[in-house]
């Protein structure tokens, strides 16, 4: 019997009424394992309406109760993650040790949002002028949409929206009709914390969903993560609403070996950067730049460790130290057509004249046969007039790119339409601050394969990667989800009234 997901309003289950299902199924097996809901124009007006109705009851809350409020909810996730990651593992197919790590990165913006007062305080100038005072707030804009992407469907919505209920505000939540049972658990998570109803919603469906919460007038700002055609289309369709929309997009992350380099690190980096969670992450490293003279030692030595990597279910965790109880390295793809698609960027780099050196369609995983699995894949002397090299292709496969020189792998980094992330292995510090400088890219790495900031610096992409001028989490993150308000005040003591009159000359400050 398959599990039946609905939407969630009002702090309770939301089947709908569009009538409209679509099966959700588990990557290891190929199997459904539930229906979720998708959301009609009505339905969505109905769960926007839901939040509209308790967004000005919250901003009026107290700092010191919705901070409460969400350190209860950080502490629930801490004690129940298991829970939580067990259900990604399912839905994803990424391993179980992943899931467990994607929730605690997200756990740091919830955090991060437990001291959001601090953040929270405005400016105050006595006597900016004579008997006058001016002070400045920010305000909760109101209704926040967040339309989240399979591949972490905890950890990208939890950039958002602690930051956004901490500051006062309500949210809907669109997580992917792919994966979208982590979002319903955390509605219950947040309801179980003291959260008022209405103000964390979860709205399942697909492009009737998001065109709803994009173009409603009760919907104040958009936070989005996904691929570039999409986000470009959240950005302008929301845009022309009269919306605040961050929408984060594709990448195409080089990680660039210096011949001086440890190249042991750099190839135990290259495989983990490359291959976790099958290559379906923004911050994955998908291209390679070797330097000349470290190709074919780096390529090597990359084989080597891809070579003893285990593709398999990663609801199977690690008992024992034999090769049935240990850990998946890496699980499926999200959906068989997904693996299909991977699969033909394979075919056609091997048609382009690349070197395949790994090829993960070979690949034995420890797993039902249905399962959407597809290797580790290698590919050498790939250059960047390959489709390999060109599309986001958003699975396991890592391409080298030889170059002569340091400036040719900046000229190459920067010639690509994505910024989204980028690192360089060095022991030259003077070639790894020269990099930070050089590169149009919003997250370097030094030594550091996947440079996800800390939750309290900023994450976001420049160029294709970014639509829109702010960040997620971090500061920019509580400036996106608030508005400024500046109060300009003068009280009358009437021992010392000044004289009165009229003035139409624009006022001067004395």
């Amino acid at each position: 019997m398959t599990n039946a997901i609905p939407h969630w309003r009002d702090g309770a289950e939301f089947t709908g009424t569009s009538g409209q299902w679509a099966d959700v199924t588990n990557p290891a097996t190929g199997q459904v394992s539930g229906r979720v809901a998708l959301a009609s124009s009505a339905d969505a007006e109905a769960v926007i309406t839901s939040a509209r109705q308790a967004s000005t009851a919250w901003a009026a809350t107290s700092l010191a109760r919705r901070t409460q409020v969400v350190f209860a909810f950080r502490e629930l996730l801490n004690r129940r993650k298991d829970e939580l990651a067990h259900l990604i593992t399912a839905e994803h197919g990424k391993v179980y040790s992943d899931a467990l790590g994607e929730i605690a990165r997200g756990q740091e913006v919830v955090e991060f949002a437990c001291g959001i007062a601090h953040l929270l305080k405005g400016g105050h100038s006595e006597n900016a002028s004579t008997g006058v005072d001016v002070h400045s707030r920010r305000d909760a804009l109101g209704v926040v949409g967040i339309i989240s992407p399979f591949n972490f469907p905890a950890m990208v919505p939890m950039w958002f929206f602690p930051i956004a209920i901490a500051v006062g505000n309500v949210v809907v939540l669109k997580p992917s009709e792919k994966d979208p049972s982590a979002a319903l658990w955390i509605a219950n998570l947040w309801k179980e914390s003291g959260l008022p109803d209405g103000v964390f919603n979860v709205l399942n469906g697909d492009k009737t969903a998001v065109d709803a919460l994009l173009q409603s007038p009760d919907v104040d700002a958009i936070s989005f993560v996904g691929s570039t055609p999409i986000a470009r289309y959240v950005y302008e369709e929301a845009s022309r609403h009269g919306k605040r929309v961050q929408a984060l997009g594709g990448a195409k992350n080089h990680m660039v070996v210096l011949p001086d380099a440890d190249l042991d690190l750099a190839a135990d980096a290259a495989v983990n950067a490359g291959y976790g969670s099958a290559g379906e992450r923004c911050m994955a490293i998908s291209v390679l730049v070797a330097v000349d003279p470290i190709g074919d030692d780096l390529v090597a030595r990359i084989a080597e460790r891809t070579q003893t990597l285990l593709t398999g279910d990663g609801r199977a965790s690690a008992t024992s130290d034999d090769a049935a109880g240990r850990e998946a390295d890496m699980g499926p793809l999200v959906t068989r057509e997904h693996r299909d698609k991977v699969a033909g960027f394979v075919a056609s780099g091997e048609d382009a004249g690349a070197k395949l050196v790994i090829d993960g369609r070979d690949v034995q995983p420890r797993g039902e046969d249905e399962g959407f699995w597809l290797g580790p894949t290698l590919f050498d002397h790939v250059t960047p007039d390959m489709e390999i090299y060109r599309e986001e292709i958003f699975g396991p496969v890592l391409s080298v790119v030889r170059v002569p020189t340091y400036d040719d792998a900046v000229a190459l980094i920067n010639a690509n339409e994505y910024g989204n992330g980028t690192a360089v292995f060095t022991n030259d510090g003077g070639a790894a601050r020269r990099f930070e400088n050089d590169v149009q890219v919003g997250m370097i790495g030094v030594n550091v394969p996947i440079p996800v900031p800390v939750a309290y610096y900023s994450f976001g992409g420049w160029k294709r990667s970014l639509f829109g001028d702010t960040h997620a989490h971090g500061t920019e993150g509580v400036h996106f989800f608030t508005r400024a308000k500046v109060v300009t005040s003068r009280w009358i003591n009437p021992a010392a009234r000044p004289e009165g009159g009229l003035e139409l000359g624009f006022p001067q400050n004395v």
